[in-house]
């Protein structure tokens, strides 16, 4: 199969085309899309080649920069998504803008329902861009996997009028080796692949697999003759803050006593991080995008598709300080620094002496939401299994083809990780509450992505209120690509 042919229909492969497409049929862009408000210009987005430096090498790669060439958008909530997104990669892509909650028709996963974007072409996007939070950006194929994504910040009133600095940080895992060949071996394609899992396959990228670490949460795992869990099935040449490594890390101009506002974004496609602010002391006050109640600390996990907010000051007599991103149970680590006017910068390491903390329930049991669902019963629930295994490399959602709702409805999904790798659910058009874990109730975040640990159990609840067919899916990319998608599918939508 070409290559081009490959990205248009990797992703279709893990679709559960059955009973579920039947609830909702697809239709065309051109029927579907909003019309825009009369005599308004549409803000310029390109889908653009760039060239960055990795390890001391020219690295080709994929971004979404405007005109000027700023790198992603930034909007005032309560404003107009209007975009008019061009084609300039020479292939066909398509863009998910991960947070916002479109019409159906404008949410950017290939053929369901628009079709990819054709090289040299545009397509405009107009929708309300909803209530603020930091949000992203990124192709909904292995494109992604070569930088194809870029922050998407929605600020809110208040925040703007607030005496505080705004941070984007966006994180990645980047290789030199294309996404298909990651995936080719992944699945023990080719000849003479072996798939050793240990210390990982030299030259290929593929491996890291590792039992359970200290300080790990494992609650909800059944311990006898358990498997060791898999970590990291990619060896990455490099990770990224800001499109750097921290052997050339972005410097951040701040004021001595100011205040910051961090907005992580982890997309990185397979790995999952801990930010740890070090000597200065953070509040994590909002998760994908929705305020919580706020939590102090210094160290606060995320995974792939998950974005936090951390509130830090700056000491009134300034220096430089990193703010890392520490790979799960790995020493190597990324960030930036924040750093005042004639503060020393000195050398940060890109790996730390000991591994990043695994990720686990610990912070998930703790949060809260400022705004949670208005308290009703559920009108349907449904309980899923996420399974698979790394011989053969195939995941799946099982119970994932029968997710029916109808406009309206309070839906309630537990979610049970029956596999030795975590998973990050992500379900797009919707913000859910986490309300429960393990079989325990609580009154959790509000989010869209949401990890589940090996063993682990996690319940969701949403309201059906934005129709159509809408995917519910793993945000490690080469677990979805590798089947572990799935649809909440609207009845008599149409």
């Amino acid at each position: 199969m070409k290559r081009r042919e490959f990205l248009t229909h990797v992703l279709a492969s893990a679709a559960f085309a059955g009973s579920a497409s039947t609830l909702f049929p697809t239709s065309s862009w051109s029927q579907a899309q909003a019309t825009p408000s009369p005599g308004t210009a549409a803000r310029s987005l390109s889908v653009a080649k760039r060239v960055i430096e990795v390890n001391g090498k020219a690295a080709n790669v994929f971004g979404l920069v405007q005109p000027d060439g700023s790198s992603g958008l930034t909007f005032q909530a309560g404003d107009t998504f209007d975009v008019a997104l061009a084609n300039d990669i020479g292939e066909p892509t398509l863009i998910h803008w991960h947070g916002l909650t479109p019409p159906w028709a404008m949410d950017g996963v290939p053929d369901n329902p628009a079709s990819l974007l054709p090289a040299t072409e545009k397509r405009r996007y107009t929708f309300p861009v909803g209530a603020g939070g930091t949000h992203w950006m990124h192709a909904h194929t292995l494109q992604e996997q070569n930088l194809l994504a870029a922050p998407l910040i929605v600020r809110t009133a208040e925040e703007i009028k607030r005496d505080e600095q705004d941070v984007v940080i966006l994180l990645h895992d980047f290789s030199f080796t294309p996404a298909e060949e990651l995936l080719a071996k992944l699945r023990g394609e080719g000849a003479g692949m072996a798939m050793d899992h240990g210390a990982g396959t030299p030259g290929t990228g593929v491996g890291g697999h590792q039992g359970h670490m200290p300080g790990m949460d494992m609650s909800g795992m059944s311990m006898s003759g358990m498997a060791a869990m898999d970590l990291n099935d990619i060896e990455y040449d490099a990770y990224l803050a800001n499109d750097r490594t921290l052997d050339d890390p972005e410097v951040v101009l701040v004021e001595k006593g100011g205040r910051v506002r961090l907005r992580i974004i982890n997309g990185a496609t397979a790995t999952a991080f801990t930010i740890d602010t070090g000597a200065l002391r953070g509040r994590l006050v909002a998760v994908d995008g929705k305020a919580v109640r706020a939590i102090d600390g210094s160290r606060f996990p995320m995974s792939m598709g998950q974005r936090i907010d951390i509130l830090v000051e700056i000491p009134k007599d300034g220096g430089a300080h990193p703010v890392l991103a520490l790979r799960e149970g790995a020493p190597e680590r990324t960030g930036i620094i924040l750093s005042t006017r004639g503060a020393k910068v000195t050398r940060t390491a890109t790996a730390g002496s000991e591994n990043g903390p695994v990720l686990g329930f610990e912070l998930e049991q703790l949060l809260k939401a400022v705004e949670p669902l208005a308290a009703r019963p559920a009108d349907r629930r449904f309980e899923l299994a996420l399974s698979g295994n790394m011989a053969g490399y195939s995941w799946q959602i099982e119970g994932g083809d029968k997710l029916a709702v109808k406009r309206g409805e309070r839906v309630e999904i537990t979610i049970g990780n029956r596999s030795m790798m975590a998973h990050p659910m992500h379900l797009h058009g919707h913000h859910f509450q986490v309300v429960g874990i393990n079989g325990k109730a609580l009154p959790g975040a509000m989010r869209d992505t949401v990890l589940i640990p090996p063993m682990g159990t996690v319940s969701i609840a949403f309201d059906a209120d934005n129709p159509g067919r809408w995917p519910l899916h793993c945000h490690h990319l080469y677990h979805m690509a590798a089947g572990m998608m799935s649809f909440v599918a609207y009845e008599n939508a149409g």
